[in-house]
C-alpha cells in the first residue's frame, strides 16, 4: 500500500495507524466516514479490514489532492470516496443516520491567547481547533451515525474527561478506551476512545499499549499494524 505525502506538510503519524486498528469493525458495516482524513491513511488502512464504503472529508485542498492520489495509486476508487470541504457544512447535506462507523484524528489543541501557532496555515488547521473542535465532531457524529453506530477518536490523554463529558452530552456512550505509552517508564501520550450512539453504559478499558522498546524501535504489537 502506498501513500502520497508532501514534506512541507505533516506526514501521517502513528495516531493514524493506531485508530483504524482500534475501532470496532464488523461484517455488517456498510458505510464509514473519516472526518479530517488528511492524505487518507485511515481510509486506506480501513480498506484492508472491511469491504464497506468509506468516505473521507478533508477541508484543505492541497491535502485533499494528496488523498485523491493516495486512493488512486492503490486502485481503491471503487471503495474510498474523498470529498473536499468543511464537514460542518457537508454533514448538513448528508442523510441523517447514514453511517455505521465514524473515525477522526482531530486537531488536538484549543485556540487561546497562549496558543503556540505554527507559521504554516496547513499545520495551524491540522493542529489547532480553528475550523473544527471536539464538540463539533461529536455533534456531527450524533447526527450521522446510525443507532448503535460507533465513533472512534484518537486524541491526547489530557482531554479524556472532556471527551467523555461531550460524548455523554450528545448521547454517545463511551464503551472502549486504550492508553498508549511511548515507553514503559513514560506517561501516556495517546488516547484511543470509542463510543456508541445510544449505547448502554459500561466502559471497557483495554490493556496499555507501548509503542516503542527501549532501543527506540516499535514494539512487536505496533509492528504488526504495519504489515
Amino acid at each position: 500500500m502506498y501513500i502520497m505525502q508532501d514534506t512541507d506538510m505533516f506526514n501521517f503519524s502513528l495516531d493514524s495507524v493506531l485508530l483504524p486498528n482500534f475501532v470496532t469493525i464488523n461484517k455488517n458495516i456498510q458505510n464509514i466516514l473519516d472526518i479530517g482524513c488528511g492524505n487518507a491513511p485511515i481510509p486506506l488502512i480501513l480498506s484492508t479490514k472491511t469491504k464497506a464504503n468509506i468516505m473521507g472529508v478533508e477541508i484543505q485542498e492541497k491535502v485533499f489532492d494528496l488523498a485523491i492520489k493516495s486512493v488512486k495509486i492503490n486502485n481503491l476508487e471503487n471503495q474510498i470516496k474523498i470529498v473536499n470541504g468543511d464537514i460542518k457544512k457537508i454533514s448538513k447535506e448528508l442523510e441523517t443516520e447514514s453511517f455505521d462507523v465514524i473515525t477522526c484524528n482531530p486537531p488536538f489543541f484549543k485556540v487561546n491567547e497562549n496558543s503556540n501557532m505554527n507559521d504554516s496555515e496547513y499545520k495551524k488547521i491540522a493542529r489547532h481547533e480553528i475550523t473544527l473542535n471536539l464538540e463539533d465532531i461529536i455533534m456531527i457524529s450524533k447526527k450521522l451515525l446510525k443507532n448503535n453506530g460507533v465513533l472512534g477518536i484518537v486524541h491526547r490523554p489530557e482531554r479524556l474527561v472532556e471527551i467523555i463529558e461531550l460524548m455523554k452530552k450528545h448521547n454517545i456512550e463511551p464503551k472502549k478506551m486504550r492508553l498508549v505509552y511511548p515507553k514503559k517508564d513514560k506517561e501516556a501520550n495517546i488516547l484511543l476512545i470509542e463510543g456508541t450512539k445510544n449505547g448502554k453504559p459500561g466502559l471497557k478499558i483495554l490493556p496499555p499499549l507501548y509503542s516503542h522498546d527501549e532501543d527506540g524501535s516499535y514494539t512487536i504489537e505496533v509492528q504488526k499494524y504495519f504489515v
